[in-house]
């Protein structure tokens, strides 16, 4: 556990928060410094065929110790942070729970509540590992590389636990959609794997949503107020319209399970010219679809209401559920289920309401779910993690290993 608790510490200290206006891959340098800090620590361990390539991927492999032909199995996790929450100088804390608030940062005044964030409670008489109060903690995902490569390390350090070849991989620029840009799933060489992404002990998931971007750009026409009957078209009143027009209750704050929503992310305007991005995301392929639909016809609409031109729409899938891919070998499924159970972990299957590097690679014939870290509170400044879960979570992990070891080729 100190070993465990050790490694995350140090990675959370490096700022691998990614840039989405950035065109390099990795986004920030900090990733490819992260990139080769694990590099150097999977060789110090004993795991073979390390190999960082130019965009900041990072592959291993963990020898079999069998002689049967079992299936080759994959972990991973990604190096970035949010880009929506700084992490810079993460500095984070180890606090022994014994209820109430925690007091994050006194000379801030910032506090982990209880009563806003209730999950914290179920912790009492646990250790957790938080934040300043100032940065995010980076559990998503440095929790699951430190859990991924602990599991690694115990495996080798106990070779009387018989497994197949394991291989590992460490991901850029998941949380800006660009995870699996450039994986190279042939080389991987797995047959399935599971990403160690999910949040509090015992998620296990293998739906997630189907998404999408939308930028509307408006054009208006600007005149002076004094003489603009008729004539002014205010693109900013225009924008308000077109959002009017979607529905106010599907939207991430009136949303839970598998209903989907409409998300304005972002809003720049003037008389002139406004351009509104949104993300859309259903779990349902055809409510997907028809989500999208309604964007087209509302623009459509006010085309032939202000004139044509007024509104341009940019619609661009990013990735689409799961699901599909891995339904026709749920047996990987049932295999982490057995090893939960085995690891006294009780599994909370749910659909995740985002995506994963998981998702896309599962398209790109890789079937990946995903697997808790244990985290909870992801991307803010009360993001926080209990030692035990993130134990938990190498327990499973290793646990997997050893199971997938009965399993035929």
């Amino acid at each position: 556990m100190e070993q465990l608790i050790e490694r995350f510490f140090r990675y959370v200290k490096i700022n691998t928060q990614s840039d989405e206006n950035s065109a390099s891959c990795p986004s920030t340098p900090g990733q490819k410094i992260l990139a080769g800090m694990l590099a150097e620590e999977l060789k110090g361990i004993g795991l073979s065929d390390i190999t960082v390539d130019n965009n900041g991927y990072v592959m291993a492999t963990l020898l079999g110790n069998i002689s049967e032909k079992v299936p080759v199995i994959g972990f991973l996790a990604h190096m970035d942070t949010s880009p929506d929450f700084t992490a810079e100088r993460v500095n984070p804390q180890l606090i022994s729970y014994h209820g109430g608030d925690i007091v994050l940062n006194k000379e801030q005044n910032i506090t982990l509540s209880a009563h806003d964030f209730p999950a914290i409670n179920s912790y009492i008489g646990q250790t957790l590992i938080t934040t300043d109060g100032t940065t995010l903690l980076g559990a998503d995902d440095k929790a699951g590389i430190a859990e991924i490569i602990t599991a690694m390390e115990y495996l080798v350090q106990h070779p009387e636990i018989k497994h197949g070849p394991v291989r590992i991989a460490f991901t850029p620029d998941e949380e800006i959609g660009r995870g699996a840009d450039k994986f190279d799933v042939t080389a991987f060489g797995a047959e399935f794997a599971y990403t160690v992404d999910g949040g509090p002990l015992g998620e296990l998931e293998y739906e997630n949503f189907n998404a999408a971007k939308a930028r509307v750009t408006i054009h208006g026409l600007n005149v002076h107020p004094g003489t603009a009957k008729n004539q002014m078209k205010n693109s900013m009143l225009i924008a308000m319209e077109f959002n009017n027009m979607l529905p106010a209750s599907e939207v991430p704050t009136n949303t839970e399970n598998y209903e989907g929503f409409f998300h304005l992310t972002a809003i720049n305007g003037s008389v002139e010219n406004t351009t509104l991005n949104y993300i859309i995301r259903d779990h349902n392929q055809t409510l997907f679809h028809k989500r999208k639909n309604l964007l087209a016809r509302a623009c459509d609409f006010l085309n032939q209401k202000y004139g044509a031109h007024t509104i341009n729409l940019e619609i661009t899938d990013q990735y689409y559920n799961m699901k599909e891919k891995i339904e026709p070998v749920f047996h990987i499924i049932d295999l982490a289920r057995q090893a939960m159970e085995q690891c006294e972990v009780g599994t909370i299957v749910i659909p995740i309401r985002g995506g994963t590097d998981g998702s896309r690679l599962s398209y790109m014939g890789l079937p990946c779910p995903n697997l808790f870290g244990g985290g909870h509170n992801f991307h803010s400044r009360f993001e926080f993690i209990p030692v035990k879960s993130m134990e938990k979570a190498v327990n499973v992990i290793v646990k997997i290993v050893e199971l997938n070891a009965n399993v035929k080729a």
